[in-house]
């Protein structure tokens, strides 16, 4: 074994142990914690046959990771996030902020959908999300569909989703938090929060400024958002929620360290959204509009303005003990125009809509048979048909396990079809999901873990084909990968919770950004007014490059944050990453920081 693993791991079981000896913890891990993006719906995950993750506001904190992606895959397995600068995940050649999902993701990422509070967030022109804008201080936890979730979501669902769902002020009264740090690099940090709750009207509001140096020369970045949330609820069944935020980033990529081109971006993206939902005994839904919208403009010239438009409705109705359907619709318009390309200047636009129904009954008091179908339209090509069916067995309290079978898809992107190596006569991109796992809970709930095992199989994968003055993309592409994905979670006592999870993914071919083997181990623990977090993260069998010449990365980091907290409202912290200095890349000729350390401060009031 990698001597500098067997130093971590053993660093990692000294820091469990010497707490064995605390108080029985007074809550517990469940496996019926409640999720929503799984069904559209919050019930409890031991009914739903698709693999959801769930990441809490407080494992966020712990981490330390300013933006939100890069906290993912330490308590989600199977889950590899692109990184190249310790800010800034950038565009274009060099860009990174790629989400891989069981080798499924996509150069720009188009096969996994981001939501926003379950609304698609990506750009409207290429149709990747928009890594650098995703701080974590707006967030109240994430949820994880791993595998195809294009039943519920559409497009570029085809691999799985990641919804992050935004903080709400809940209890009555104001309040807010502060907070500043700085570390290596110049790096710093800044946000603030506040919120305010009275008679059902509700309001969040957060402001983040954040930059670097970078690791390398002409490597700085700078980004500053703004987040509004306000919301009324009429009543205990009724309710009405806005938000809208603004990012506005600066950056610098000075290319390959072995060919190293200065080349800069300057962004500005924004959204709006408007929600109604309602909520009884029998019956909940919930009717949302969003608009987001960008521009980029880049140091070699490239302008483009795009925007992502659209609404979603469903509504699920309990006809019986059991029994719950929900039908929905969702209509999507996006595009916009580039001053390059084919249709250089020429606003682009594509419409998308779909409807589908999605049924859950139970039988027998521990089966639960899950299924649905939907069928999507869109603009340049034949209605799609997106079946998906499942089945859950809770044999005991304890002990629940589950098979689905599901249907993902992507359609073609603006690019792909009118502006570079363009066809518009591209079909979608489909993958098929099978998939068995089982959800234990031991020492009375102290202990969880989750074990699936999954095969999928994609086609009609668009990639360009042929050289010269003339190349076109074209549907031609296929690949099989298998795996499995292992999650635990161990509170030893009131004080201290262990998480971890693994991966092992095995591929037709060889893909970018999709380790083989991906070890994540995370401890938390507090004594009065200390409190650590100790995380480990191997890597193996990562290719940063694959033609003209393979470039294998394996490494092992080790990553450490210490918090005091002398007064009620105030905490104190320093963290150190990549604490055995490792050398290692994840895009090809971008060296990832070495040793690295930030200190700061974190006020509530």
């Amino acid at each position: 074994m990698n001597k500098k693993l067997q130093v971590t791991i053993f660093a990692l079981l000294a820091f469990a142990t010497a707490s064995f000896s605390q108080s029985t913890p007074n809550d517990s891990v469940l496996l019926n914690e409640l999720v929503v993006t799984g069904s559209k719906t919050e019930i409890s995950r031991k009914i739903i046959p698709l693999s959801v993750s769930q990441i809490s506001k407080k494992e966020i904190e712990n981490s330390g990771q300013m933006n939100i992606l890069t906290a993912l895959n330490q308590f989600s397995p199977g889950i590899f996030v692109t990184e190249r600068n310790i800010l800034g995940f950038g565009v274009s050649t060099g860009g990174s902020g790629g989400v891989s999902m069981r080798g499924i993701g996509g150069s720009p990422n188009t096969e996994i959908l981001v939501l926003i509070d379950g609304h698609p967030q990506y750009q409207g022109l290429f149709g990747h999300p928009l890594a650098d804008a995703y701080v974590s201080s707006d967030v109240e936890k994430v949820e994880i569909i791993h595998g195809p979730a294009s039943i519920l979501y559409g497009s570029n669902a085809m691999g799985g989703v990641i919804n992050i769902i935004t903080k709400k002020q809940r209890t009555d009264g104001w309040n807010g938090t502060l907070g500043a740090s700085y570390g290596s690099y110049n790096t710093q940090k800044y946000y603030g929060t506040t919120g305010f709750r009275k008679n059902g009207f509700n309001v969040f509001a957060s402001a983040n400024h954040s930059s670097t140096d970078g690791i390398r020369a002409n490597t700085d970045f700078k980004i500053t958002n703004g987040y509004l949330k306000a919301g009324y609820d009429f009543n205990e069944k009724y309710s009405i929620t806005a938000d809208a935020d603004i990012a506005k980033y600066d950056g610098n990529d000075n290319g390959k360290i072995t060919n190293p081109v200065p080349f800069n971006i300057d962004i500005l993206r924004g959204k709006a959204a408007l929600s109604f939902d309602n909520k009884n005994g029998v019956t909940e839904g919930s009717l949302k509009l969003y608009h987001n919208f960008g521009e980029h403009i880049l140091s070699d010239g490239f302008q483009s303005t795009d925007y992502n438009s659209g609404f979603m409705f469903y509504q699920s109705l309990k006809l019986f003990e059991g029994n719950l359907i929900t039908i929905g619709t969702d209509l999507k318009n996006y595009g916009g125009k580039a001053n390059r390309g084919v249709n250089s200047d020429t606003l682009l636009s594509v419409f998308e809509t779909g409807v589908y129904v999605f049924a859950r009954q139970q039988l027998f008091e521990k089966w639960t048979i899950t299924a649905g179908l939907r069928s999507e339209f869109h603009s340049s090509y034949q209605p799609e048909l997106v079946p998906m069916t499942g089945l859950n067995f809770n044999a005991t309290e304890s002990t629940t396990i589950k098979a689905n079978f599901s249907k993902g898809f992507r359609s073609p992107t603006v690019m792909e079809m009118y502006l570079y190596a363009p066809n518009p006569a591209l079909k979608p991109e489909k993958m098929y999901n099978y998939e068995l796992g089982i959800m234990q809970s031991l020492l009375n709930h102290k202990l969880s873990f989750e074990l699936n095992g999954f095969y999928i199989k994609a086609n009609n994968l668009i990639q360009v084909v042929g050289g010269g003055p003339v190349p076109i993309r074209m549907n031609t592409d296929e690949i099989a990968n298998y795996g499995l994905e292992f999650a635990s979670k161990y509170h030893i006592a009131e004080n201290i919770q262990l998480h971890a999870n693994y991966s092992y993914l095995h591929t037709s071919k060889k893909i970018l950004a999709a380790p083989t083997h991906q070890i994540n181990v995370s401890g938390n623990y507090r004594y009065k007014i200390w409190s650590a977090n100790l995380g480990i993260q191997h890597i193996g069998g990562l290719y940063s490059n694959i033609t003209p010449t393979e470039k294998e990365q394996n490494y092992t980091l080790l990553n450490l944050r210490l918090a005091a907290q002398p007064f009620k409202h105030l905490e104190l912290f320093v963290m150190g990453d990549n604490l055995l200095n490792e050398k290692y890349e994840i895009n090809d000729g971008y060296p990832m920081p070495g040793m690295n350390f930030m200190g700061g401060l974190n006020l509530k009031f």
